[in-house]
């Protein structure tokens, strides 16, 4: 019975590439340098998945930045804005497409956004009608080879043909990518030819087939497969597919004409009968039994009765044991943990514990292999246990407040067109407001300050003094550059769902678990293990402060539920919409403060909404229901005259802008500057009744937009959103950003609008 993990964690135990790539960047490492941390980090954790016990070794799943722009560059998709000579990109093209190019006339990089409903953000491969494909690198190849030669078994992964169409975009007018086919499965085969006896095994992800195909385009993978097993002889090809099951594509997976299918059983466990009565006879069925997107400890006795039942029905030569997705949505090693609570981390696993899982259950469902698994099965058994009864948990107030809800505590006293006029005489705003989204940038010293607090290196008086020096910093920026409505910048803040949840019941945190959201950025998620709850106020005094600096408006700024949960790692004991709710009550006391002080714009972001969406039509219904409802709870609390702000980060919002509009927020910020106001079409076909500021400063990048560039688009947005609805802001935060690419930027979005306001 073989165990092999889909992908494993890219940044390194101590976010080495992370590091290593942002002083590339810098110009401080040479690509060199680059290039030896990153065969270090890959040999490594191939060694770590080995000596866990698994048996195939994945290569392809390291990237430099991202797997679908890795593709794109493999098979010479590279827009024609980047002047790359003969499509074939070096390492600086490859980052310029990632991150855009620094200055005021840079090129603007390539869009991100969500993969399916994680908070991994990939870059979206950008496609034209008359697309050409050819092997445009060969560094998988190379790995390949460099694995091999170390003595792994090999399985290359990279993404399958169909989810690289699919999850891509159209360069200029829309036709149906499919029709790509054609072109590209020749470089797909020239592709696994070069493979070809190099590695073992060649994984294809094709997670669209968690979502709803068309029954024609289903029909295309059957053939598309053959040919590429047909490529082959001596090479064996899985199609992978997770974050769901297979719903009314498990027929056609079942039988696609391959040697092995991965499922994953985490989010897919109804599926399991069909499969085994479908799956084709010399197909093998890999069973995603470990959760890779979550940190808690697999119920091996679940796990291990799953496969038996497979075992049983197809025999273990035909039953791989593997996590549901890649590892690369969980932290490094448990190990590092050494300051977390013994209890609860008890009840966790991270990327290499969950390798020896995959082991572990492996060899308790193959009994003839002869190891001896019992002692550490009732080891397992018992943590279950523990964490199912520890009085940690439960906390019966909770529960006590979401059952006395009534229906008014989910809605506005009054509805947006007769609150509009109230806030409007209260706060005075020019038409095109002008705002930012609420961090400023985070420079080393802010960092080393709140870490230096945190280890208990610096006293309170110090912590704060620094702090309140940095607002008054930001204010002052902001009035001279001519903001509107200005924010305090967030500098005691370590992360935007982090730094709420220090401060809840139910939470704790953790030091070395680290995720990648995209390229070098990384977010360290909080655990909920118990009852959310908020005990005393966490932002109002920071807020305050910087109100007392400046005669203009300061929004607060808070994280909304739907955010917190999903950026979180969250208890699997109960549904994720009663966590939710509890979390929403904690906001909402939060947001009740703030406006008993005094606050009269409430920022509550809530850039998650479209990630937590399930894939399936028929499940998103329930889904939007509860969240919207989660918003209401933390937001209508207010009065009339407090103008509620929310903002949203890259996402489709067709699929749920009926929800957006449900939300009732006065005022939606978007990230739309890389779309070129692209998005905005959903807002104009809906006819969306309340404020928008879509972005028109992409904050991903190191480019300094021009003021005729933020013109443009205001301009597109006018013609969709009418001026007096219309806010002037960037995509997102900017604490990642440099204030030598912030304070000229946002001069020229200040310029922008007041160009813009005499077009109107």
């Amino acid at each position: 019975m073989l165990t092999h993990i889909l992908g494993y964690p890219r940044i390194g135990s101590n976010r080495e590439l992370k590091k290593k790539l942002e002083s590339y960047w810098k110009g401080d490492v040479l690509a060199d340098d680059l290039a030896s941390t990153a065969r270090a980090l890959r040999r490594l954790h191939w060694q770590n998945q080995s000596q866990a016990g698994v048996d195939l070794i994945p290569v392809g799943d390291f990237s430099y930045y991202d797997h679908m722009l890795d593709n794109a560059i493999r098979f010479g998709v590279i827009p024609e804005r980047f002047n790359v000579a003969d499509q074939k990109a070096g390492l600086d093209d490859y980052f310029v497409m990632a991150r855009g190019e620094s200055g005021e006339h840079g090129t603007p990089a390539m869009e991100m956004t969500k993969w399916f409903d994680t908070n991994y953000h990939y870059i979206v491969p950008e496609f034209k009608e008359d697309q050409n494909f050819f092997i445009g690198e060969e560094s998988l190849l190379e790995q390949a080879k460099e694995a091999n030669n170390i003595g792994y078994r090999v399985k290359v992964v990279l993404p399958g043909p169909f989810t690289f169409l699919l999850l891509g975009k159209c360069s200029g007018k829309e036709f149906d990518r499919l029709n790509l086919l054609e072109n590209l499965v020749p470089a797909y085969v020239e592709l696994v030819e070069r493979l070809s006896g190099h590695c073992e095994w060649i994984q294809f992800d094709e997670p669209v087939l968690a979502l709803d195909l068309d029954k024609e385009n289903l029909k295309l993978f059957s053939p598309v497969y053959r040919t590429l097993k047909e490529a082959v002889s001596d090479t064996k090809l899985m199609v992978a597919t997770y974050f769901g099951g297979l719903g009314e594509n498990l027929e056609t997976a079942a039988n696609l004409p391959v040697d092995a299918l991965h499922v994953d059983l985490v989010r897919g466990g109804k599926d399991i009968d069909d499969l085994l009565a479908k799956i084709g006879s010399k197909v093998a069925l890999s069973l995603g039994v470990v959760d890779g997107r979550n940190i808690w400890r697999t119920d091996l006795d679940k796990a291990v009765s799953t496969v038996k039942k497979a075992v049983q029905a197809l025999g273990s030569d035909r039953v791989f044991v593997a996590p549901s997705c890649s590892l690369l949505h969980v932290p490094f090693d448990l190990d590092l943990e050494t300051d977390l609570d013994s209890e609860i981390k008890s009840w966790m696993s991270y990327a290499r514990q969950k390798c020896a899982e995959i082991r572990l259950i492996a060899d308790a469902a193959n009994a003839a292999n002869g190891v001896k698994v019992d002692d550490k099965l009732q080891v397992n058994r018992k943590i279950i246990e523990s964490r199912q009864n520890s009085s940690r948990v439960n906390n019966p107030e909770v529960a006590k407040r979401l059952s006395a809800l009534g229906s008014k505590d989910f809605m506005r006293n009054s509805v947006y067109s007769l609150r509009s006029d109230i806030q409007r005489k209260e706060l005075g705003f020019p038409l095109l407001p002008t705002t930012t989204i609420g961090s400023f940038p985070q420079t080393a010293e802010v960092r080393s300050t709140r870490r230096n607090f945190k280890l208990g290196k610096i006293e309170s008086n110090e912590y704060e003094k620094f702090m309140q020096d940095y607002i008054a910093d930001c204010l002052k920026r902001q009035e001279e550059i001519g903001l509107d409505l200005l924010v305090h910048g967030e500098p005691e803040r370590n992360d935007m769902v982090e730094y709420f949840g220090e401060h809840f019941e139910g939470y704790c945190f953790t030091s070395n678990g680290w995720v990648q959201s995209y390229g070098s950025r990384c977010v360290k998620p909080p655990v909920i293990y118990g009852d959310v709850s908020r005990p005393e106020p966490i932002t109002v005094d920071w807020i305050n402060y910087a109100r007392s600096l400046s005669a203009k408006e300061v929004k607060g700024m808070l994280t909304g539920p739907v955010t917190i949960l999903c950026w979180s790692f969250v208890r699997d004991d109960q549904p994720r919409s009663e966590t939710c709710r509890q979390i929403a009550l904690a906001v909402r006391d939060e947001v009740a403060d703030l406006e008993k002080s005094g606050v009269k714009v409430i920022q509550i972001d809530e850039p998650a909404l479209r990630e937590g969406l399930p894939l399936r039509k028929a499940e998103q219904a329930e889904y939007l229901n509860w969240a919207q409802e989660c918003f209401r709870l933390s937001s209508s609390c207010v009065e009339d005259k407090t103008q509620i702000h929310t903002h949203m980060c890259y996402c489709e919002f067709d699929e749920i802008i009926k929800a957006i509009a449900a939300l009732d927020a006065d005022v939606i910020s978007i990230e739309a500057s890389r779309s070129r106001m692209e998005l905005l079409g959903s807002f104009k076909d809906f006819s969306y009744p309340n404020e928008v500021g879509p972005g028109v400063y992409d904050i991903h990048s190191p480019a300094i937009p021009s003021e005729d560039e933020m013109v443009a688009l205001l301009e597109k947005a006018l013609a969709v959103i009418p001026a007096e609805r219309l806010w002037v802001n960037p995509d997102c935060g900017l604490k990642t950003r440099r204030w030598e690419e912030v304070e000229p930027s946002l001069k020229n979005m200040v310029q922008a609008a007041k160009r813009a306001r005499l077009i109107i």
